[in-house]
């Protein structure tokens, strides 16, 4: 990178810094967990005073602005309007996964510790969404010859269905190039396809007076509970049981949660949970029987237990994990989530379940998104490429994850940073979708020197 480049935009990141922080503190101060619709907020209140907000913030840099129907966002630099054709994108998303329990302070005042910032949402994307508008505001302020307009695309339905991105697409053409900063660094070009699905018993549950554990498919639980019917039980390992009456047992299971699509190190409650209570006798019959194929799915992430396990050597194994459960009408059911590679599908999964359920329960597909791969050699990527390795004067290569992140719905995409998950980070830096969610202020003024980068040098391309 050129050394007077190099200097103006790390002076810009300099001079921004305390406002970049006080605009992510204002975006996670709104619970924009969807929720039903309002008039005019088709993902509730909270996503859509999210997305008001966000705007707001990219009105004050003079960028153009468009609330679509609620639907979705976006801020823009440069001619053409609504109606350009041909243009540059980046896209974020505003609404976040419920906050579960065992934060050690308010999910939505973000507060700063020893270099990080904390909070829901702080890396999964509202911190990344501030990041992209400070990208186009240097843009904006340093003159840079725009050959295509640039759009900052902000959604608000990510984590929950992406009807926004639905939606903005059967009413807008795509972008010519689009990145989107909701994974890690240095760049990923594949996505593993991902399979959501729902096993529902099919004999009433008898033991099991009430259960629930999790809060959203997509996430691993880090507490699940039960009431039961039985003898005298025993406080043992992650589970605590407390007497609730005649024969009736209340048993809190924790765990340690974390993303559905990376169990490594996580604890699902509701594996701990079902374990119990096949440990100790409490069901019998049709109802053991379910519990120990729903054990199957939780006795191993990479699927080999319950016969679904898969890898093509493109992506890394498949994985698969359980996010909620629950009870309605007296039946059991539980969802399932699966980080799948090429040589598997949604459909193949839940058929392998079906089999494997033997009649205790049905297994659905409740979604199912193939995964997508991009070409390595593609200018646009290696742009990309290039500026994180400019600025951190690192070697890295791409990769490829088992999150689903925005760019799978674009014709043309990446997800590109801000994560590190390969650098050391304290205890109390929760992840993303977990507890005491963290990032490194230092780490994301870093991300948006690399973004600067490449969309200056994007901008030089012929699309």
């Amino acid at each position: 990178m050129d050394e007077l480049l190099r200097k103006d935009i790390e002076s810009f990141v300099s001079e921004n810094e305390e406002a970049i922080f006080a605009d992510i503190a204002k975006l996670v101060s709104f619970n924009s967990e969807n929720a039903p619709a309002l008039p005019g907020k088709p993902f509730g209140k909270g996503a859509a005073a999210a997305l008001e907000a966000a705007l707001e913030i990219a009105e004050g840099m003079g960028l153009s602005t468009e609330n679509c129907e609620g639907m979705i966002g976006y801020a823009q630099l440069g001619e053409g309007g609504r109606d350009c054709r041909e243009y540059l994108a980046t896209i974020t998303h505003l609404d976040i996964v419920p906050v579960g329990e065992g934060w050690s302070a308010d999910p939505f005042t973000m507060r700063e510790r020893d270099g990080w910032i904390i909070g829901r949402g702080v890396m999964d994307d509202k911190g990344p969404s501030v990041l992209c508008l400070y990208a186009l505001k240097y843009l904006k302020e340093k003159n840079v010859p725009l050959r295509y307009p640039v759009r900052a695309l902000l959604g608000v339905n990510e984590e929950i269905g992406m009807k926004d991105v639905e939606y903005y697409l059967e009413n807008f053409p795509a972008p010519l190039f689009c990145f989107s900063p909701d994974a890690n660094f240095p760049l990923c070009n594949g996505e593993k396809g991902i399979y959501h699905g729902r096993i529902s018993a099919n004999a009433p549950a008898e033991s099991i007076v009430e259960i629930r554990g999790g809060f959203a498919a997509n996430a691993i639980p880090d507490k699940a509970e039960a009431l039961v019917r039985a003898g005298k039980l025993e406080s043992a390992g992650r589970v605590s049981a407390e007497h609730a009456g005649e024969r009736l047992w209340k048993l809190t299971a924790t765990g340690v949660g974390g993303h559905a699509s990376m169990p490594e190190g996580t604890v699902n409650a509701i594996g701990e949970l079902i374990g119990y209570l096949l440990e100790n006798g409490v069901c019998g019959g049709e109802e053991e029987k379910l519990l120990r194929f729903l054990a199957s799915i939780h006795a191993s992430s990479d699927g080999s237990a319950c016969g679904i396990a898969a890898d093509d050597g493109l992506f890394k194994p498949l994985t698969v994990v359980s996010g909620v459960i629950g009870m309605e009408n007296g039946r059991l059911y539980q969802t399932v989530d699966s980080r799948y590679p090429t040589n598997m599908s949604g459909e193949k999964i839940a058929a392998i379940l079906n089999e494997r359920a033997a009649g205790c329960a049905s297994v659905t597909v409740e979604r199912d998104a193939p995964p997508f791969y991009m070409p390595l050699d593609k200018p646009e990527v290696q742009v990309c490429i290039n500026a994180y390795n400019a600025v951190t004067g690192e070697d890295a290569k791409p990769y490829t994850i088992g999150g689903g992140t925005y760019a799978r719905d674009f014709p043309n995409a990446v997800s590109f940073g801000p994560e590190h998950p390969e650098r050391p980070a304290p205890d109390f830096a929760g992840p993303i979708h977990g507890v005491d969610e963290a990032a490194c202020k230092e780490w994301f003024l870093e991300a948006l020197k690399v973004y600067i980068l490449a969309l200056i040098e994007l901008e030089k391309l012929e699309f």
